[in-house]
């Protein structure tokens, strides 16, 4: 079967999985989605003896029909090796009585390089099937980590431009670090004066501009997304949940049929999404639990219905979390709204316009597979510290704001589901805030500093991704206002 994709404000606009790759971006502004959700077409009982690249290719075959399986398979082999620092890809830690599902031994060491090493290989292979000559400018906003795995994975990609905006002052010292010292000959990245949301809102509009793009077509150039809105990112997130869930089987943790909770830390809702297509292909996931940190628009959309943007923006220590736009939701609203893409275009002017959209009740039943809590910076650093102290294992502050979530779920629900937890982050990533919520008289040392004392508290090894960028060269130093991005993209492309 061929399954194409639609846009979630036009479901008359169609696109093949490799087209949708291509564009990121449906040019009305919606999402592609597609038209079902596969089941998965192999039991748990083989998935369970199968390696991760092996479970990639079962799980996105079903998504990506258009390609061969010569081309998939080699997207794959180039994507998932040895770049990350594990051979299983994406190991399963068990501490006390919680899984964590550890999505950070890729290149940048955080959860995006499960999709954004192979969206690359995905997008040239799909440049190619649709005979594109233009040259593919991957427009990135990111809000830490996006960004700089987007950066890794296009580096002296052939047909590729990379430009990244990030916000000033509102990332870890140590993912600004990695951003401004990434290599390529095809790589920028400009800081903006604003925040992650003035970042994605600004590169959605150069998307939705057709005067922008007639005039990159004009010079040889086309936009795409490396952002969560590609479809060609969402794909090879739902692969992780598959395999996690096979292996906790084959490891006799699960028994066949038995249901797991999955708490995933959430800015974008792209992860949590992901789970959700993962349950509904199949996998016997329980409830799906969005844990927000002190932005907790997402924990309110779900205890009320109403998505409601307005409220003061927080700089946490979790600041891939530090979103008050979740873009990926809309994929989610347009399921519940019944695949009415009126709606859904509806709601999205309505959030645009006044900031906010209400569900109906019809609407809001429809969510019964979602709980959602949510961590204070302080029960945030609270976990870190009493996780560390009863068994030795140390979170990142994303994995931390879940692994409190999930605590709290089940206090409050008296459910016995085993629960897994994405495990987003190495807490070297952010290591201040790591270490201070340990102890707080590591407030005072310098972040880098800290880095060695990381090592002596976890007993694990400093990532290669963390050394490489100790003594490297700071290679990028644009910054623009919010209102220049346009014209930075414009002067970075030589575009009169």
């Amino acid at each position: 079967m061929n399954l194409h994709y639609k846009s979630t404000r036009n479901s008359k606009l169609k696109a093949t999985a490799s087209e949708a790759v291509l564009k990121g971006l449906a040019p009305d502004g919606g999402l592609f989605v597609p038209e079902c959700i596969p089941k998965l077409d192999i039991p748990m009982d083989r998935l369970k003896r199968m390696s991760y690249q092996e479970t990639a290719y079962e799980v996105m075959k079903l998504f990506l029909t258009d390609f061969t399986e010569e081309e998939l398979k080699a997207c794959i082999s180039r994507a998932y090796d040895s770049k990350f620092d594990t051979e299983e890809i994406a190991p399963l830690a068990k501490v006390d009585d919680t899984y964590y599902l550890e999505l950070f031994h890729g290149p940048t060491i955080a959860f995006k390089d499960m999709a954004l090493s192979i969206l690359p290989y995905l997008m040239t292979t799909s440049a190619k099937k649709n005979n594109v000559e233009n040259e593919i400018v991957i427009l990135a906003a990111t809000s830490g980590d996006t960004g700089k795995a987007a950066m890794a994975g296009f580096a002296d990609v052939e047909g590729t431009r990379i430009i990244v905006f990030y916000p000033k002052n509102g990332v870890s010292k140590v993912q600004e670090l990695q951003m401004v010292t990434q290599k390529g000959n095809n790589v920028d990245v400009v800081a903006i004066h604003g925040n992650f949301d003035n970042a994605q809102s600004g590169v959605k509009a150069m998307f939705e501009n057709a005067e922008l793009a007639d005039k990159l077509a004009g010079n040889g150039y086309q936009f795409s997304s490396a952002n969560s809105i590609n479809i060609g990112r969402l794909v090879p997130q739902v692969v992780y949940y598959v395999y996690a869930y096979a292996k906790l089987l084959g490891e006799g943790e699960l028994s066949a049929g038995e249901q797991m909770n999955v708490v995933v830390p959430t800015g974008n809702f792209g992860n949590i999404l992901a789970a959700y297509y993962a349950k509904q292909m199949g996998v016997p996931i329980g409830r799906l639990i969005c844990a927000s940190n002190e932005n907790k628009v997402l924990f309110d959309f779900f205890c009320t219905g109403t998505y409601d943007r307005n409220r003061a923006f927080v700089l946490t220590t979790s600041p891939s979390m530090d979103i008050l736009i979740s873009s990926n939701l809309e994929r989610l609203i347009y399921l519940v709204t019944g695949e009415d893409s009126g709606q859904t275009s509806r709601f999205m002017e309505e959030l645009k316009a006044g900031g906010s959209y209400a569900l109906t009740e019809e609407m809001r039943e429809k969510l019964e597979d979602f709980e959602a809590g949510y961590a204070t910076e302080a029960q945030t650093a609270d976990q870190i510290r009493r996780i560390y102290e009863a068994t030795g294992y140390v979170l990142d502050t994303h994995t931390a704001v879940a692994s409190h979530v999930c605590d709290e779920y089940r206090k409050a629900s008296g459910d016995g589901s085993k629960c897994l937890v994405a495990s987003t982050a190495s807490p070297y990533k952010f290591v201040k805030s790591v270490m201070t919520s340990i102890d707080s008289t590591y407030e005072a040392e310098d972040d880098f500093l800290l880095l060695e004392k990381l090592e002596e508290v976890s007993g694990v090894d400093m990532p290669q991704a963390i050394a490489d960028i100790l003594h490297a060269d700071v290679l990028h130093k644009t910054e623009c206002d919010t209102d220049k991005m346009e014209d930075t993209v414009k002067e970075i492309l030589d575009i009169r």
